[in-house]
């Protein structure tokens, strides 16, 4: 009797599951089709759960959705439906549901605050987006607050609390001063996870006012300050200070030196504490310890071991970071701090929760009326996330009923649907951590079949290749697919075809009947549609004459061969390469229809070259070898390398050792001077060929030594003058017999990497070098110098073995020995390794200093016990520092200086050192782990030595007979001024030294008036300053006093202010022409000064042109210059670095006028033109009398040809002398002449300018600037244009340029 199967109720859902994998449809990605069918919304685009905005700007909520027909859009806020028509601020995007709240034009971000959530909406049901809660980020001040300065003790501990404000989301903190720059953080002090600023030991140097806390908030890109926080170290050096000036000598006092601590934990307090992180988070624990000297923190996990990859440490690794947490990272997190003194530990119990993550999410299903489906939402998390269904967003128990549907916990089974079961499902999963929510449709269609794939679609295919031809197609049920050969033909079946599920039918080997036309059908029970499709086959495209190797002779002739058949619809392009790269571009290269010739070929053509025949279905390649040859004598003899040899055979065989012979190929006139002789083993470097041995080229036998357990393959390679063979064909193979190993590993070293243990390594043998199988290697060790036994252990597939507990920095014997399956290597030798280091343990006693001189000193010391070193003896570090300037007794931030002496050396030399100063100095030890505790700090002072030169030498208001000499003590007195030296010489015309007058001046002084001096005279000055060693080095100025009274500018003038006497270049003047032009200046300062010409196009970022003015002179031309162009000029003095003159700015162009010069009422001018009135009178009746005694004189006609420049008529307009112009001379002013438009001249114009003598600007100079025509000129004159007006040149300037 029959028994009849059921099925349990439990596995129901997992039944219908695999029912969906079989029977769900799945709907192409076809433009067309998708648009043409009906689908529920299915969002595509929304905003994030948590959305922050950004307060100043207008918030965008994003849903987008697709559907057909096109969803509508509806939101709710805080659970209720959000009408949007009601509020002005907002809008709805066209054809999307993007929500744009408009702030930037008076809307206000906290009033929409809340929880948004979005609707999309067709016939076919509704999908709804996350829950997004809208909240404006906020970044408040901090509160004001009164910060009472720090006063801590050197080597105590402290916290610098920052507390920033509360914002949203959560600022970044850091800490700067005021220059806003990052305060140096390190093991000592280090920034906390809460922003604070933790010190475990406070040292001098962290004195300061400007300790300042920022968050940064980076939604709103704005920074907030706290107020800065002071902090003062008081060293036990200056509390020694202050008690011992309070106290008298009989007094004992004296502040206790800085104590070393042991390790307290700063953050967090207590030994334990708890961490509850999510899952896919970053764990970060902190442990940040105070103690002297400053702890190290080491991290551990109790009963396991840190996540490889995932780990991290940071700040210094008081913080232990562990990406992607998952519960499996849950435990007990222990840290430990330790210094010299001791340790304290912390334990972090680690809870990881996990907010709801997917395990399967719900996938849309598409069915066909009457079809069975599911769809499961299987969510984790911790604690357990509970499920609930709604059915277009509404919770499905109050949801219109669905006779189909079946909710089974995280299973909503379908049966029998219809197409009024289309509706969007959305399945949630949530927890106290989070929620998920996703949205899958049930989509229920009634198609017929369609087919996707063009009709009388055209395949082409080489013969003996697969051929596919598609067949892509949708409808609902989902059809059946068949296929047909030709109009009438039967349907195809049998092992010759591959049907494929998505239609597409398989010819794995086309032949030539298989060409032809194929209809594809498919059919449901809603329609039937075919569509017929055309296979081509194809011949296959061959090289039936491939280029062939060739040996050419140096400018000979190269052609290689490539004859291709091929089908004859296709078109084949044929290319050619050399050495698998494109020929090169080179006319000797010459490309035929089947063929390469290379003309004059040289040894760079040397190489292979590739025949590439591609059609669109196939391609086809075959190479040849160019070797290139000498040219031979004649008769000509072609040289090659030889053939490869062959006939290889193997005789002899034995464990150790074989014998290999061959038979040599032809050496093709170049006499075989060598055979190669290479082997191969398979099995364990199969396909790699390595050296052997070679041979002499008379000789064709060669004994060979072999390893065991290596199967071995030989080849030989002859070689000749012209270079290589091809190897031969490989021989028989032969594997030689597993041994015990030969050799043991070499390279063995024992280092520890830390204190407690020892680091074995070695250099693994080789696979032939094992063998045998099954490799291992046995690592022994034992403590050096101690009665104890040999520790063993025997590992594989490692290079490295780690030895833990061991004593700190011990000598250990190590050995190394290989071992397989048939025995152990020779005994191995041992080596001495050692044990980690540790940091030393004390510091170098009996530290002395003997200075030397002002600037050196020599420091002496013990060394410590080398058992105390506990490691490597490095050397010495000896720490020097300067403590304040004894002549100053001015503090200044300490510059801690470092020199370290190699080896057991106990003495060393300071250079360098500041005369008349304090200084400190500690020594410590160093080994390969680093420094040892300081020597109590020793303190030595420098003697005095001679001061640097005085800051500066000024000499002002000079007088007839007195100069003023004013300067500044010196940078570096190196001690106590005692006195300033003054000498002092006079200079004549033909700068000959005077008699040396020598002026001891008190050190209290910083001016003196010198008097009694030469008027007109140049002196020369010598200052240095004086201190109880010695005079220091000296500056040097030179000064003039003046002429007479009369050379004093009167306030008025604009004498009231000193002028400087050391050197400068001023009254900078140019006069344009078109194409050059003339430079002057004014030098006062040291003669003999050589001079340059600085110039470019102004605004222009070019460098600066350059020329060289000969002699001392203060004038240039400046030529070949561009028409029309503004350019910028400098003048500097060479040797004197910086020393250059203001920019001065001047414009080529057809003309400049003459600087004006107001001196009309001037006395001495009124004096001159009377004078010359009076001539002129006078030589106006002198040509009277002569006309009236009948004398013929021309005296217009020389005026008019000779006109004196003296004598020119007044003008009309404003009753000036006529202007001094050449005939060319017609052009209008520059633009932005520096003469004023109201005839005034400026106090810093000079009525010794060169521009003053000339008569415009032609003519003025010869191109070396000598002057020329400086009396000549027509008497044609033409009015200056604009406002300004010109004027004649000073008389009195024109004669004193003769004196």
């Amino acid at each position: 009797m029959m028994k009849k199967m059921s099925i349990p109720t439990s596995k129901t859902s997992l039944v219908l599951f695999l029912c969906q994998i079989i029977s769900a449809l799945e709907v192409p990605l076809d433009s067309k089709l998708l648009e043409e069918l009906s689908q529920p919304p299915t969002i595509t685009q929304q905003s994030p759960k948590d959305y922050i905005v950004d307060p100043r700007e207008n918030i965008v909520i994003q849903c987008e959705a697709k559907g057909k027909p096109p969803p509508s859009f509806s939101w709710t806020r805080n659970g209720t439906h959000f009408d949007i028509d009601k509020d002005a601020q907002v809008t709805m995007k066209p054809n999307s549901g993007t929500l744009v709240i408009n702030i930037m034009n008076g809307g206000k971000a906290e009033a929409y605050e809340g929880v948004y959530q979005c609707t999309a909406r067709n016939e076919r049901g509704a999908a709804i987006s996350n829950n997004i809660v809208i909240r404006p980020s906020r970044s408040p001040l901090w509160t004001k607050e009164k910060l009472e300065p720090n006063h801590v003790r050197e080597g105590d501990s402290l916290v610098l609390h920052c507390r920033p404000p509360v914002g949203l989301p959560p600022p970044i903190i850091f800490w700067m001063d005021n220059a806003f720059q990052r305060l140096p953080q390190s093991e000592r002090v280090s920034q906390g996870l809460n922003g604070d600023l933790y010190f475990s030991n406070v040292q001098p140097e962290d004195t300061r006012e400007d300790y300042i806390c920022y968050a940064r908030f980076n939604h709103t890109q704005t920074i907030q300050q706290k107020q800065p926080i002071s902090v003062k170290v008081f060293s036990m050096d200056s509390l020694n200070d202050t008690i011992a000036a309070n106290l008298s000598d009989t007094d004992i006092y004296g502040a206790k030196p800085v104590t070393e601590r042991q390790p307290v934990l700063l953050t967090p307090t207590g030994s334990t504490s708890t961490k509850v992180e999510l899952r896919g988070n970053v764990l970060l624990l902190e442990c940040i310890a105070a103690g002297l000297p400053t702890p190290v923190i080491r991290w551990i996990k109790e009963g396991g071991e840190l996540p490889a990859n995932r780990t991290f440490f940071e700040n210094f690794k008081k913080t232990l970071k562990i990406i992607d947490v998952s519960e499996a990272d849950s435990g007990n997190y222990k840290c430990t701090a330790r210094n010299t003194l001791g340790s304290v530990h912390h334990v972090i119990s680690v809870t990881v929760k996990a907010a709801p993550y997917w395990i399967t999410a719900p996938r849309n299903l598409v069915l066909s009326p009457g079809e069975d489906g599911t769809l499961i939402c299987r969510a984790n998390g911790n604690p357990k996330p509970s499920i609930s269904w709604l059915a277009n967003g509404v919770p499905i128990a109050i949801a219109p009923e669905d006779p189909s549907r079946k909710v089974d916990g995280d299973t909503i089974i379908f049966s029998h649907v219809q197409e009024r079961s289309s509706a969007v499902y959305q399945c949630n999963a949530s927890n106290e951590y989070g929620y998920l929510l996703a949205n899958a449709f049930v989509n229920v269609l009634a198609e017929p079949p369609r087919i996707l794939t063009p009709a009388n679609k055209l395949y082409q295919v080489i013969a003996d290749s697969p051929a596919l031809l598609d067949c892509a197609y949708f409808g609902s049920p989902k059809p059946e697919i068949e296929w047909f050969k030709g109009v009438k033909g039967s349907i195809l079946r049998g092992n010759e075809y591959v049907f494929h599920d998505n239609g597409t039918l398989e010819i794995p080997v086309a032949q030539k009947n298989s060409a032809g036309t194929y209809t594809c059908v498919a059919r449901n029970e809603l329609g039937k549609i075919q569509n017929e499709v055309h296979l081509e086959i194809k011949d296959p495209t061959m090289i039936i004459k491939q280029p062939e190797y060739k040996v050419i002779q140096r400018y000979g002739q190269a052609s290689f061969e490539c004859i291709i058949k091929h089908d004859s619809t296709l078109l084949p392009t044929v290319t050619w390469l050399k050495d698998n790269d494109e020929l090169p571009d080179d006319e000797r290269f010459l490309v035929g229809k089947d063929n390469l010739t290379i003309m004059n070929v040289t040894d760079k053509d040397d190489g292979t070259y590739t025949c590439i025949v591609n059609t669109t279905l196939d391609s086809v390649s075959a190479s040849a070898v160019l070797t290139v040859v000498a040219a031979p004598p004649t008769p000509a003899i072609i040289y090659a390398r030889p053939n490869p040899p062959f006939d290889l055979e193997l005789t002899g065989q034995l464990e150790r050792s074989v014998e290999l012979s061959w038979i040599p190929g032809d050496e093709n006139n170049s006499p075989i001077t060598n055979f190669v002789i290479e082997y191969e083993d398979a099995l364990h470097e199969p396909g790699v060929w390595h050296y052997q041995t070679e041979v002499p080229g008379t000789q064709t036998t060669v004994q060979l030594k072999l390893s065991p357990y290596v199967n071995y393959s030989f080849r030989v390679i002859a070689v000749n003058k012209i270079g290589r063979s091809q190897p031969s064909e490989p021989s028989e193979q032969y594997l030689t017999k597993s041994a015990s190993p030969d050799e043991n590993p070499a390279n063995v070293q024992g280092i520890g990497s830390e204190p407690d243990n020892l680091v074995i390594t070695w250099e693994p043998l080789k696979g032939f070098q094992s063998n045998g199988p099954g490799l291992q290697y046995k690592v022994s060790w034992r403590q050096k110098d101690v009665d104890d036994e040999w520790t063993s252990v025997i590992v594989a597939n490692v290079s490295k073995y780690i030895v833990s507990g061991t004593p700190t920095f011990v000598p250990y014997e190590v050995k190394v020995q290989a071992l397989n399956d048939l025995g152990y290597a020779p005994e191995p030798s041992e080596v001495i390794g050692h044990s980690g280091e540790d940091l030393p343990m004390v510091a170098p006693g009996n530290v002395q200093v003997h200075v030397i001189n002002s600037t050196l000193a020599k420091v002496h010391w013990d060394p410590v016990p080398l058992k105390t070193v506990r490691g490597h003896l490095q050397g010495y570090k000896v720490y020097y520092w300067k403590v304040q300037s004894l002549s100053r007794r001015s503090r200044r931030h300490v510059e801690k200086k470092i020199l370290t002496f190699r080896g057991n050396k106990t003495f060393g030399m300071l250079p360098g050192l500041e005369p008349y100063s304090s200084y400190k100095l500690n020594v410590r030890v160093v080994n390969g782990k680093g420094e040892g505790p300081a020597s109590p700090d020793k303190v030595f002072k420098t003697p005095e030595g001679v001061p640097s030169s005085p800051s500066f030498l000024k000499i002002t208001n000079p007088t007839l007979d007195s100069l003023t000499l004013e300067w500044g003590s010196p940078t570096h007195p190196n001690g106590v001024l005692t006195s300033y030296t003054l000498k002092f010489q006079p200079i004549n015309n033909t700068h000959e030294l005077g008699p040396l007058v020598e002026i001891r001046i008190p050190a209290n002084e910083s001016s003196l008036i010198l008097k009694n001096l030469n008027y007109s005279t140049r002196y020369k000055f010598y200052f240095n300053a004086q201190t109880s060693v010695g005079s220091g080095s000296q500056i040097t100025e030179e000064a003039v006093t003046i002429m007479d009274e009369a050379g004093i500018l009167h306030p008025a003038v604009g004498a009231g202010k000193v002028q400087p006497l050391y050197p400068r270049i001023r009254n900078v003047t140019t006069a344009a022409a078109e194409t050059y032009a003339n430079i002057s200046w004014e030098y006062e300062g040291p003669d003999h000064a050589n001079f340059y010409v600085e110039y470019g196009v102004a605004g222009s970022k070019e460098d600066w042109k350059k020329e060289i003015v000969n002699g001392s002179r203060s004038f240039f031309v400046l030529k070949g210059l561009t028409p029309g162009t503004a350019y910028k000029v400098r003048v500097g003095a060479e040797g004197l670095s910086g020393f250059r003159s203001a920019e001065d700015v001047f414009e080529t162009g057809p003309a400049m006028a003459s600087r004006q010069v107001d001196i009309a009422t001037q006395g001495w001018f009124i004096g001159l033109m009377c004078a010359v009135a009076l001539l002129i009178l006078i030589l106006l009746i002198v040509c009277f009398i002569r006309r009236n005694k009948g004398g013929k004189y021309p005296v217009k006609e020389k005026e008019d040809a000779h006109a004196d420049p003296e004598i020119q008529p007044m003008k009309e307009d404003d009753g000036t002398f006529g202007e001094y112009s050449d005939a060319e001379d017609h052009k209008p002013l520059k633009k932005g002449s520096r003469t004023p438009s109201d005839r005034t001249v400026k106090k810093e114009d000079s009525d010794d300018s060169l521009v003053d003598y000339g008569e415009g600007v032609n003519g003025q100079f010869n191109e070396d600037g000598s002057f020329i025509g400086q009396y000549s000129g027509k008497k044609e004159k033409e009015p200056a244009e604009g406002n300004e007006s010109s004027e004649a040149p000073s008389p009195v300037n024109a004669m004193n340029s003769f004196v």
